[in-house]
């Protein structure tokens, strides 16, 4: 992401989309929506390597060959500049660019959202967890609440990071001791998840954290089971959202936040 830190040095004030290795990202607040470019050398295709001019519009001039190599890898194009007011945060480009799309996994026609390769990329994983943890320091919150199993991976170091305690939300019969449960439907059948009785307190402040959220299913199920006993849940949080699976209506009035939505 050299070169795009290169562009966002010159104090660009706003920008709307990003291109990157043939992916481009349309950036709306905190959120990221990737749509593949054609792999081609065509002019539709080709990304510019050099700076735009935030007053102009027009490319800067060349700068030296070091620097030109130097993006050879990376190359950027950014477009509409000081036209998007609702920028927030380039970190969620290069967290967008660190997930891989695996088509029919597990199952002919589902794109895969694989969220593995972003935690082989350090910088990206911390900018996931950063990102997460300013939004949620200060406010309160003593339960982070994670879904197995992904929910796990994101859910600790936030809860560390905000000072509160890390609770597991699991698949039936893989916690020991006593538990309470909350039914959900699948496609074909139900599931449930489960946590520990006395995990949590009536009264408490709950975040609950996941990987994706497709249809909604498993974050109403956890926003149930974490209600039942009294804990007021603060707001839903997930690294990707699947708009077209219409999960966050299923929601409600609760409130999600989600760092890049999948079309």
């Amino acid at each position: 992401m050299d070169a795009l830190a290169s562009h966002l040095a010159l104090k660009i004030p706003k920008v709307s989309i990003v291109t990157i290795r043939y992916q481009r990202y349309f950036l709306n607040g905190n959120s990221v929506k990737s749509f593949q470019l054609p792999n081609s050398s065509s002019s539709s295709a080709k990304l510019l390597r050099r700076p735009i001019s935030a007053a102009t519009g027009a490319a800067l001039p060349h700068r030296d060959h070091r620097q030109e190599e130097e993006e050879e890898e990376v190359q950027v194009r950014l477009e509409m500049a000081a036209s998007d007011p609702e920028l927030k945060d380039g970190r969620i480009v290069s967290i967008s660019s660190a997930i891989r799309v695996i088509p029919d996994f597990p199952k002919p026609g589902i794109l895969f959202q694989d969220i593995t390769t972003l935690l082989l990329d350090p910088k990206a994983f911390k900018d996931t967890i950063d990102l997460f943890v300013e939004r949620y320091r200060g406010r309160g919150i003593s339960v982070v609440a994670g879904i197995e199993a992904r929910g796990f991976i994101f859910g600790p170091p936030i809860a560390l990071a905000i000072g509160a305690k890390f609770v597991p939300l699991r698949k039936p019969k893989k916690l020991p001791g006593e538990v309470i449960s909350e039914e959900y439907s699948l496609e074909y059948g139900t599931d449930k998840i489960e946590m520990h009785v006395g995990a949590v307190q009536a009264g408490e402040s709950a975040l609950v954290i996941d990987d994706l959220i497709a249809t909604g299913g498993t974050l109403c199920a956890a926003i149930r089971l974490l209600e039942r006993v009294g804990v007021h849940v603060v707001e839903c949080a997930c690294v990707i959202e699947l708009p077209e699976l219409k999960g966050r209506e299923r929601l409600g009035d609760k409130p999600l936040f989600v760092l890049v939505t999948s079309t």
